[in-house]
């Protein structure tokens, strides 16, 4: 009995599954800025190619 009680009270479970939300809740936040940005920093390199000028 004591050691279902012990296993209930213990809270380093509970920290390891906070630190595993935080992570990918960090995750989700990379990923949407990284999918965002880099569709607008191609279009801003493609802006600049198409206004370059073919040397001749």
């Amino acid at each position: 009995m004591n050691a279902i009680k012990n296993f209930i009270a213990d809270e380093a479970g509970i920290t390891a599954i906070e630190y595993a939300l935080l992570a990918a809740g960090i995750a989700v936040v990379v990923g949407t800025a990284a999918a965002t940005l880099g569709t607008k920093i191609v279009s801003v390199f493609t802006g600049v190619t198409n206004k370059l000028v073919a040397p001749t």
